[in-house]
């Protein structure tokens, strides 16, 4: 690619060079996160936000001088160790005020490299920082080389003080090389640099470190601190879990297998990307809400108001119309952060003000009826559980020596009266049977959670597919263990339809005991485990063993941005030990442990969504249809649109890897890329490693079909499962995360309550007031997208990610293609005959739109599980 450059540049010629980038107290989020106020939030960081920006114009020109110094390293021409000729060091000059490209808090300066004509073409370049302060390296461009233009480094990269580092910092030519295309000169660099990224495994990590490494789930509990704050590690055991990256924090006093826990959590730095919008930045506000805002407001409704619970729907309501009312000194410490002042409203008086959900926005009672609860099992924030039923009666996979028979006890009786004249065999057979199963998942766990405070069944929710496309409730079955032991099997109890009466208020809160297993599972498991936790050891693998001037790093690297940070905030205040999801969900202190004994059935190759749809039942093989499969449920939203993003990632994938790889071979030769492959099943995924699934990684297919399975995971599965949490879960009574006490019993005073007064004996059920509270406001952060979002179709770097013509212009077309499907989806929400796209609660399914604004919006999704 730099064939015939020898002498091109005049011996003694000066390349002219111009270096981005953003300094420290522009972007310095983690500084800001650690700081915390003694009355709760952290309102000292919002002063040491304004003072730290008052700064940067007086600091911009500290740059100049001999503070950051840099050496352009040639691809063309190498030294007598066949490494490439490194340049003479030079410092920034002038800081540059005329670009009008350049983004917010960026500043530009230039640099003049000396340059002798047997030095050939620049392709990578060394940085030294001798200041005291780290900062954000943008990019490097040099300008005007003869017979080559310009040459683009993009780096996106801390940059800390040089005596931090064991080895120099180095940036690369936004060029891509397979291993073996790699420019000779350039060799040595590249194998270096991956080598440092994999570092010794050895020593805890800090803050400036760029090491990727693996390591189990041992930091979700602190044994050092109360033994019931103890929790088992997850993978490697008994309980095989993805690997997180590794911190080598000490291990934990009490429990030399778990790591103590700290304040500081480590990330490889550039995973810690920063954002210009601090107080925008959704991580750093859920940290706040977690650590010092919901405290503070259990704290206030318990005690000062001395209103536990709710007593009526209206009352739930209020948090969406009046509003709570608070202390007046309670938004004082709350006010600096933009999204606290939208929730926390005040005129005259401080209230708790949540955004009215989606769900309730048009009707205040929909969500209640049998047709909305089946709609939310396709169109919904879970919506690729429910799954064709194949036999009859239900069977169950457990072992039935620990757990006795656990077939379902519903039988055609329960079903066939509301089946308008068909029977069970020709509903089976006409694909017209469907069912929620969250029995063989619960039942082991429900002696454990019912000994606590909560109260839970396992569930069976059996569904009629109506001749009008709508899925109908027939039956549910309700779950729960003998009392002699668990090897004599469930006590189940089947309910049935009914809208009147006080059978009405118990079919109500059957549905309710299955949203609640269908919350926990979604929170757990969709959310959690099969997106943020089953992506962090494809970002390790990659940095580790793929360079990044490796086509394949390229493709990947939008689909990782900010996922390692999330995750590491996750395990910090939300799935740790009496974390948020402890605290606010059903399954409590076993809920990384059920997701641990769900991950034993992980399959890689059946999370792309054409194999999930034909696993479960819900499609079928059809050349003749659009996708190759058929829906056997035609108005499936989430199925029906997810097709056309996953045909549109695939297709862009394919362009992309045949440009790269002409052939089988390639792939097979590509020594980067088999390492890669390697390394992530047998470590990163080890637990699974003797799996007979995993593609072997020998062919373009494969290659193809993996990048674009990871890609969907990441992007639109993530977007289906996380932007409605708020939108359906913001209204706790259309999708409650707790039962508290069991289905009343006829006879019973809780009976008699229900009979009396439904509203009361369905709150008294579900999730209390305080934990509604701690929900609604993490969800509402996990629910919007940021300012600076990166969605589907984009790239950070614009078109400077490659200097290979074919594949911008690939991306490109996957970007338009992407805003056609769009106008498409926009078409399908406007058909009416479509009734499962909008509702009895009158919600269009929008969670598959490409595009979004920031904010609280319903849509939109972005390339990587960002929060």
């Amino acid at each position: 690619m730099f064939s015939g450059v020898t002498g091109i540049i005049n011996r003694g010629q000066k390349l002219k060079g111009t270096v981005v980038l953003m300094q420290k107290n522009v972007l310095d989020i983690n500084a800001l996160t650690a700081i915390k106020s003694p009355t709760g939030i952290v309102s000292g960081a919002f002063g040491a936000i304004g003072g730290a920006i008052g700064t940067v114009v007086d600091t911009a020109t500290s740059f100049v001088g001999r503070s950051v110094a840099l050496k352009l390293i040639s691809a063309t021409s190498a030294d007598g160790n066949g490494k490439g000729k490194v340049g003479k060091q030079t410092f920034l000059e002038g800081l540059l005020t005329s670009i009008l490209t350049l983004g917010a808090g960026q500043s530009a300066y230039t640099v003049h490299f000396e340059w002798h004509s047997d030095m050939g073409i620049p392709g990578a370049f060394y940085i030294e920082n001798f200041m005291q302060h780290e900062f954000f390296l943008v990019s490097l461009t040099l300008e005007d080389i003869p017979n080559h233009g310009s040459i683009h480094f993009v780096c996106n990269s801390w940059i800390y003080n040089d005596k931090k580092y064991k080895s120099d910092r180095i940036f690369f030519a936004n060029k891509t090389y397979l291993p073996n295309e790699t420019p000779a000169p350039l060799v040595y660099y590249r194998q270096e640099e991956l080598k440092t990224l994999r570092g010794d495994g050895t020593g805890e990590r800090k803050e400036w470190d760029r090491i990727y490494d693996y390591d189990v789930y041992n930091d979700l509990g602190e044994p050092d601190k109360n033994a019931k704050l103890a929790r088992p590690v997850l993978g490697g055991s008994t309980l095989p879990y993805p690997r997180r990256g590794r911190t080598g924090r000490k291990p934990a006093k009490k429990d030399p297998n778990s790591e103590s826990r700290s304040d500081f959590v480590y990330l490889p730095r550039d995973e810690s990307f920063g954002h210009l919008k601090s107080s925008d930045f959704l991580a750093f506000i859920l940290k706040s809400a977690s650590q010092n805002l919901i405290p503070k407001l259990r704290s206030v409704v318990t005690l000062q108001l001395k209103q536990p619970e709710f007593n009526t729907f209206e009352d739930v309501r209020s948090l969406y119309e009046g509003g709570i009312k608070l202390p007046t000194d309670f938004l004082s410490d709350i006010s600096p952060i933009p999204l606290f002042k939208e929730i926390f409203r005040s005129d005259g008086a401080a209230a708790l003000k949540f955004s009215t959900p989606k769900v309730v926005q048009v009707d205040h009672s929909a969500w209640m009826t049998d047709e909305e609860f089946a709609r939310e099992m396709i169109a919904g924030v879970n919506p690729h559980i429910i799954k064709k039923l194949a036999e009859f009666p239900a069977k169950s996979k457990l072992d039935t020596q620990l757990y006795g028979d656990n077939t379902s006890t519903v039988t055609k009786g329960h079903l066939e009266p509301n089946m308008g004249g068909v029977t069970v065999e020709q509903a089976i057979q006409n694909h017209r049977l469907y069912i929620l199963d969250h029995h063989d998942t619960v039942f082991p766990y429900l002696r454990k959670i019912n000994a606590t405070d909560t109260k839970a069944y396992a569930t069976r929710t059996f569904l009629f597919l109506q001749n009008d496309g709508t899925l109908k409730p027939l039956a549910i079955e309700l779950s729960k263990p003998r009392p002699q032991d668990d090897s004599f099997g469930p006590i189940s109890e089947v309910y049935l339809p009914a809208s009147e009466g006080v059978e009405g208020s118990i079919w109500l809160l059957a549905k309710a005991y299955v949203v609640v297993n269908d919350s926990c599972y979604h929170q757990l498991v969709s959310h959690w485990l099969n997106t943020h936790a089953v992506v962090e050891p494809f970002i390790i693998a990659t940095n580790r063993h793929l360079s990044v001037v490796h086509p394949v790093h390229k493709l990947l690297l939008p689909h990782y941005r900010d996922t390692m940070n999330i995750n590491s905030l996750a395990r910090n205040v939300l799935v740790n030990a009496e974390g948020i999801i402890e605290t606010a969900f059903l399954w409590g202190g076993y809920s990384l442990e059920l997701s641990a004994v769900v991950y034993r059935d992980w399959v890689f190759t059946d999370q792309g969504l054409p194999n999930d749809l034909l696993k479960r039942g819900v499609a079928v093989e059809d050349p003749a249809s659009p996708h190759g499969i058929r829906l056997l449920i035609e108005d499936y939203p989430y199925a029906s649109d997810g097709l056309e993003i996953w045909a549109a990632i695939k297709s862009w994938v394919e362009d992309y890897v045949n440009f790269y790889y002409k052939s089988d071979a390639a792939i097979a030769q590509d020594a980067e890329l088999q390492a890669f492959w390697k390394e992530l099943v047998e470590v990163g995924h080890g637990d699974l490693k003797n799996a007979t699934w995993w593609f072997k990684m020998q062919t373009r297919k494969e290659l193809i079909e993996a990048s674009t399975i990871l890609i969907w995971i990441a992007s639109a599965l993530h977007a289906a499962v996380n932007f409605g949490q708020y939108p359906y879960g913001g209204y706790i009574l259309n999708r409650p995360t707790k039962s508290r006490r069991f289905m009343p019993e006829k006879g019973s005073p809780e009976y008699e309550e229900l009979a009396k007064d439904y509203q009361k004996g369905y709150l008294r059920t579900i999730t209390p007031k305080n934990d509604t509270l701690t929900d609604l406001t993490i969800i509402e952060v996990l629910s919007r997208h940021a300012s600076d979002e990166q969605y589907l179709g984009q790239r950070i770097e614009g078109d400077l990610w490659t200097t290979d013509s074919a594949p911008v212009e690939a991306f490109k077309k996957f970007g338009k293609k992407l805003a056609e499907i769009e106008e498409k989806l926009v078409q399908r929400n406007n058909d009416e005959s479509l009734r499962n796209r909008y509702g009895p609660v009158k919600m269009p399914y929008t969670l598959l739109y490409p595009s979004s604004e920031e904010g609280l919006t319903f849509r939109g999704i972005p390339n990587s599980v960002s929060i």
